[in-house]
């Protein structure tokens, strides 16, 4: 039996993050990124909002059936729902899932959490990995939310996948995000 896909437009993009071997570069259609900020969590959350214009890149990649409940259990903050539209080069067509949080299943923060500086590096890593830096620069232009603060968790990661990114992939989220004019916070103790 063919295993189901899931498709990863954040750190499941980074290949480090996941051992699941059948995985390649795709794109969905119906879509967008967008930072969530929920009332108990220390960090925002990237999730993905239904818009019918959008487009994204990411990652599709075989879920074991025996490995669907870990999954679930890493993504415990989100909805699994059946995903349409995604553009793939496998020569099946696989039932593919994505994970989201949609507004009604949290309670929103009361003002904006955080954008965990360990966490967006490893997405960035993966989409350098994956698209280069055009798929870098695609991601921050589909990726609404940039006026949350940044928290600069880099020598204290908060974000437990996290990757010490090189020099060059600091500069990018550097570049990037100064560009944006997003505001870097320092870890308060």
């Amino acid at each position: 039996m063919a295993h189901a896909y899931v498709f990863g437009y954040g750190s499941l993009v980074n290949r480090r993050t996941h051992g699941y071997r059948d995985a390649q570069k795709a794109r969905i259609s119906g879509w967008r990124r967008a930072w969530r900020h929920l009332e108990g969590r220390p960090a925002a959350l990237l999730t993905v909002i239904e818009d019918r214009q959008a487009r994204i890149d990411g990652l599709i990649a075989a879920v074991p059936d025996t490995e669907w409940a870990a999954l679930d259990l890493r993504e415990q903050n989100y909805l699994k729902a059946k995903a349409d539209n995604v553009e793939h080069t496998l020569p099946q067509e696989p039932e593919v899932h994505i994970y989201h949080a949609p507004d009604w299943m949290h309670r929103p923060a009361k003002s904006m959490t955080p954008i965990a500086l360990s966490y967006l590096d490893v997405v960035v890593q993966g989409y350098l990995a994956e698209f280069g830096e055009a798929g870098v620069t695609r991601f921050f232009e589909t990726t609404d939310g940039w006026d949350a603060p940044v928290l600069n968790d880099r020598d204290a990661p908060i974000y437990r996948r996290h990757r010490t990114p090189n020099a060059r992939e600091r500069h990018l989220v550097g570049d990037h995000l100064s560009a944006l004019g997003a505001s870097i916070e320092t870890r308060r103790t």
